[in-house]
């Protein structure tokens, strides 16, 4: 009877990782059932799992294997080595059927009929052990591009049978309990997606850091994905905020330029060595590889490639892909899709925050992953000739690693890189290892010395650091399914975007304080008059700084406005559809003056304090420019993007006058209260909010209490004053008495009462005494809302109220 060794794509299902593998077993699956969703696929075939297993069924073959591969120790890298070189050996000298032949070279001229004579072949491996949702074997064995020609291809796949026996997918499936000899491997032979000419990349159904499940993460760089996948290369950075783009707000919530220095081409040379890297032009990496366009375009893919796979088994699967963009047709392909491995073998609802317990000299910085921390000896890897000299425990440093580097990174304590973005090879290892890893330094081998002390800590956000010597830290543990939720809503301070997606996993109601100081100062770094006037900037290279900040925007007015609704959106993405209770600017003059170009726009003032500053300056000729670019910004998020959970904030709010100025500006500038649900709040922090609070009540819909500035007003100390900083208390009787009027004064106009400052994060008393008001919320710094919240519940259980049921919030 003939064997059918050949299956094409149109008949291959996820049902058939047996016969050809988890990848073609997926690819399979995307080309049947999701190209008529539109989900572009490459079409293709599988030579199956049974046309290996005949190959081994020559003679000799599995006892020469046999003698290859028992009695191996893996942790030896020489012994390693050597027996993965001579089981390859043996594979690839065994001679293919000439039946087999006949099959591959049939299919491989009906795919030249559907897509040309000039088709260029991916030629890739997939065992039947890969992809599975609790491991991936990706990059263990080889994959051949480019690949035209009879001969070639014959011989591609000789080689991929081969690479079931490469020194990294030994030491994987030994890791991971698999019998060498229970996994085969097909291939799978597909059309060539031209990225070579155009960009490719990697993309998750979830933030990869933090499991944050509401995204999607895109990565990409111009050329091949090798570089993306294995580290070479800072990719950009792309993500799209899940429940508002299936609400049709199609919209990049956030974007992140990487560096792209090299791009990875073919090369007119042989299968054996196709491509090479060459320099990126330096346009190119100033601007992103594909368009926003495309990004949306691929977030769509990635929805209906994570929604058909958690319909197959029956609840949420989320997922790791590649894509590819053909610079010939100009269009963009799935060309993998796997289960992820990391995030989704969590414990469920156990909350892990790793902290330091010190401080120390930052050495070098980069791109975290693992949201952990490690510490150890650093060792510097130049290449993979001294893999073996490597120790357990210790840092591993190198310019990038690949699979081949595995063995030695599974006993690493931390990893860092020069090079590499956050879905590299290195970053996927680590999280999989369950380490931390700092990609895309630049300089970690030349900066980080041989020998010494150091800690490297990803538990700080996006940004990942390496401190000299080794510093004291801690791991707090919090079982989120029995931890109850109080009648008084706990919010959450944060300003940071880089820790939203983490932060939003603590038990919370929402934000009751994002601050946008933080993203101005981070991710803007100039004043806003000075983006919209920089004619009017004295200093002319603080002129040449400012153009070169804006590089890619139409002018500084879109770079403001994009930059801040980034900030601001993925704040309010991670807690969607929770508020999010976002202060408009509240810097102070001389901290306006230390933004890029601002000393030519604001004043010298005595005591900025109590000065120029707050809802003074919204509505005043000298800054009301800079307030229409915070006003787009916020009518960008809300309308634009969908996030509609955003509540604004007015700060120091002195007069009713003033307020009923600003709100004006504000409906002017497209933002009045009531339209399209917009609530404003005010900041409760002048003694004047307090005695007028029946009033500013008609023009708000909520306060929330600033103890920090109320406390200064009240007792008139300057809060920035060391010499008067004795008498500067929250907890004295005539700053809670004014609390108390103004959660009574709230309560009696039926508006939101919150406190957001300080306080209660500092003083667990002051928490209590809030409870005892009946405030609505208390808005706490990251750090204290576990603590604070068994606080409250226990004082809550004594005043008789009942804890709050939120059905399947933290499941």
């Amino acid at each position: 009877m003939t064997n059918n060794y050949i299956r094409w794509f149109e008949d291959i299902t996820l049902d058939d990782i047996a016969s050809v593998g988890g990848k073609n077993a997926s690819l399979g699956e995307m080309y049947r059932e999701l190209s008529p969703q539109g989900v572009k696929v490459p079409n293709g075939f599988a030579i199956t799992a049974a046309a290996y297993r005949s190959l081994l069924a020559q003679s000799g073959i599995a006892s020469a294997l046999h003698d290859a591969m028992d009695n191996l120790n893996a942790d030896d890298m020489n012994d390693l080595a050597q027996r993965g070189a001579r089981a390859r050996e043996i594979i690839y000298n065994a001679p293919l059927a000439d039946e087999l032949i006949t099959q591959i070279l049939l299919a491989y001229a009906a795919l030249k009929a559907e897509y040309g004579n000039e088709l260029s072949l991916a030629v890739r491996s997939s065992a039947t052990a890969e992809d599975l949702p609790t491991a991936s074997f990706a990059g263990q064995q080889d994959t051949f591009l480019n690949i035209s020609g009879d001969n070639e291809l014959l011989e591609a796949c000789k080689r991929c049978f081969a690479s079931l026996f490469t020194d990294r997918a030994i030491h994987y499936r030994i890791d991971q309990g698999f019998d060498h000899f229970d996994v085969a491997l097909s291939i799978g032979v597909m059309k060539m997606v031209r990225s070579d000419i155009a960009a490719s990349g990697v993309m998750f159904s979830l933030d990869t850091e933090t499991g944050f499940n509401d995204v999607v993460f895109i990565t990409g760089a111009y050329g091949l994905g090798e570089n993306v996948v294995q580290g070479t290369v800072e990719p950009d950075e792309f993500y799209v905020h899940k429940p508002t783009f299936k609400l049709r707000h199609r919209m990049v919530l956030r974007r992140r330029l990487g560096g792209k220095k090299i791009k990875m081409i073919y090369t007119a040379e042989t299968a054996t060595s196709p491509t090479r890297n060459i320099a990126t032009p330096e346009a190119d990496q100033a601007r992103f590889c594909i368009s926003d366009a495309e990004v949306l375009t691929l977030a769509d893919y990635a929805l209906k490639v994570e929604s058909h796979y958690s319909q197959k088994i029956g609840h949420n699967r989320p997922m790791d892909m590649e894509w590819a963009k053909d610079g010939i047709d100009g269009q963009l392909y799935m060309v993998q899709a796997r289960p992820e491995t990391v995030n989704s073998q969590r414990t469920k609802n156990i909350l892990e925050v790793f902290q330091l317990d010190g401080e120390g000299e930052v050495l070098i910085t980069g791109n975290a992953v693992g949201a952990r921390i490690a510490a150890g000896t650093i060792h510097v890897i130049a290449d993979a000739t001294h893999l073996s000299e490597f120790q357990a425990g210790e840092i591993l440093v190198a310019d990038t690693t690949s699979p081949d580097w595995e063995p030695v990174m599974k006993i690493a304590s931390a990893i860092v890189t020069n090079r590499g973005g956050r879905t590299c090879h290195a970053a996927i290892i680590a999280r999989e290892l369950g380490i931390p890893a700092i990609v895309g330094t630049d300089s970690a081998t030349t900066t980080l010395i041989n020998g010494e002390k150091a800690t490297v800590s990803c538990a700080e956000g996006e940004t990942g650091k390496v401190y000299r010597g080794e510093i004291p830290f801690h791991v707090a543990q919090t079982d989120l399914a029995e931890l109850a939720r109080p009648a008084t809503e706990i919010m959450i301070n944060i300003g940071n975007p880089d820790i939203a997606f983490k932060t939003a996993q603590l038990p919370n109601d929402g934000v009751g304080l994002a601050r946008m100081e933080f993203i101005i100062t981070q991710a803007i770094k100039a004043h806003p008059m000075a983006l919209l006037h920089p004619d009017r900037i004295t200093d002319t290279s603080v002129r040449d700084k400012i153009t070169a900040l804006t590089q890619g925007y139409k002018d500084g007015a879109d770079f403001f406005v994009s930059r801040l609704a980034e900030g601001v959106g993925t704040i309010a993405a991670a807690f969607y559809p929770k508020p999010v209770v976002l202060r408009m600017s509240d810097f102070k003059s001389n901290e306006y003056a230390s933004l890029l170009g601002g000393q030519d726009f604001e004043p010298t003032e005595a005591n900025p304090m109590i000065g120029f500053r707050g809802a003074s300056r919204y509505a005043h000729p000298a800054y009301a420019d800079g307030f229409r670019l915070e006003c787009q910004a916020m009518k960008r998020v809300r309308e634009e993007m969908g996030l509609s959970n955003v509540i604004l904030m007015l700060p120091f709010v002195r007069r009713v006058a003033e307020a009923d100025a600003v709100l004006a500006k504000m409906a002017e500038f497209g933002l009045k209260r009531g339209e399209n649900g917009l609530q404003i709040y005010a900041m409760c922090e002048v003694p004047n909010n307090v005695i007028l609070i029946d009033q500013f009540a008609k023009r708000f819909d909520g306060f929330s209490i600033g103890s920090n500035d109320l406390t200064q007003l009240t007792l008139g100390v300057d809060r920035d004053s060391e010499i008067v900083a004795f008498d500067y208390d929250e907890r004295d009787d005539g700053v809670k008495a004014m609390i108390q009027l103004a959660v009574e004064g709230c309560r009696r106009n039926q508006i939101h009462s919150g406190l957001c400052g300080q306080a209660p994060s500092d003083y667990p008393e002051m928490a209590e005494f809030l409870v005892h008001l009946g405030i609505n919320s208390i808005s706490l710094n990251p750090d204290s809302v576990l603590a604070t919240t068994r606080r409250i519940l226990a004082l809550e259980a004594q005043l008789g109220r009942a804890p709050r049921t939120l059905p399947g919030e933290l499941s």
